[in-house]
């Protein structure tokens, strides 16, 4: 299918319908992968409540915040459903930190995406792997980059479609969806922080600060991301 026809079937649709059209498109190849933050959690109560027949994965990098764990619970047990964990290789972690310590993502950029492509892309891949359609939390407004994403796109060099359903929803409309749906949150959204990933490498965002800037805050130049979404 080409991607102009596969918009055109799900370009006006509530989010609901565009996910069970997307299912009955690619039968047992839809994935979406939850950071557990409070887009990914629309997301998730999107799919649970209406018993969408997406799989639902998250990566544990081993470097998450307390409170992550506390949403992952709060999740399972809200809506009874599976959110399938995918670990990185260990071997690759034990070898990077033996080599070079525990924090060797502050030392260099090249050092950080080491990390992150050990802790994140790699699982990442394993979970894409015979999928053709994923579907994220991107929003637009979340950086310069993403808002010069689409709402759906195709990427070659994974084959598989991208799906961004709340890719023109702003932050406002996150956090009232989630009040107004009693849908678990993580806390830490109360406290200044806006993209939550692993806790060594994010902090709260003061007022006035680019939504991407409490991500490996110490680097001064290039866009903040972590590959997953690097084409």
């Amino acid at each position: 299918m080409q991607l102009k026809e596969l918009k055109n079937q799900l370009d006006g649709f509530p989010i609901e319908d565009q996910l069970k059209k997307l299912v009955s498109l690619f039968p047992e190849k839809v994935i979406f992968t939850t950071s557990l933050g409070i887009e990914d959690q629309v997301i998730t109560h999107k799919l649970f409540s209406n018993n969408i027949d997406v799989k639902v994965i998250t990566l544990d990098t081993g470097r998450l915040f307390p409170q992550t764990y506390d949403v992952f619970s709060n999740t399972i047990i809200k809506y009874n459903k599976k959110i399938s964990v995918y670990f990185p290789e260990y071997e690759s972690v034990e070898k990077m930190i033996t080599e070079k310590g525990p924090f060797s993502f502050y030392q260099s950029v090249e050092n950080r995406k080491e990390c992150c492509r050990i802790r994140k892309v790699v699982p990442l891949n394993r979970a894409l792997k015979g999928m053709e359609c994923w579907i994220s939390g991107i929003r637009a407004e979340q950086s310069d980059d993403r808002n010069n994403m689409d709402w759906l796109e195709y990427d070659k060099s994974k084959n598989l479609y991208k799906f961004y359903p709340l890719f023109n929803w702003t932050f406002d409309d996150i956090k009232n969806f989630v009040k107004e749906n009693n849908v678990p949150y993580n806390s830490l959204h109360d406290k200044g922080f806006v993209s939550i990933g692993c806790e060594p490498c994010t902090r709260a965002v003061k007022p006035g600060e680019d939504f991407r800037s409490g991500r490996w805050w110490w680097e001064n130049d290039g866009p903040k991301e972590c590959g997953l979404h690097i084409k």
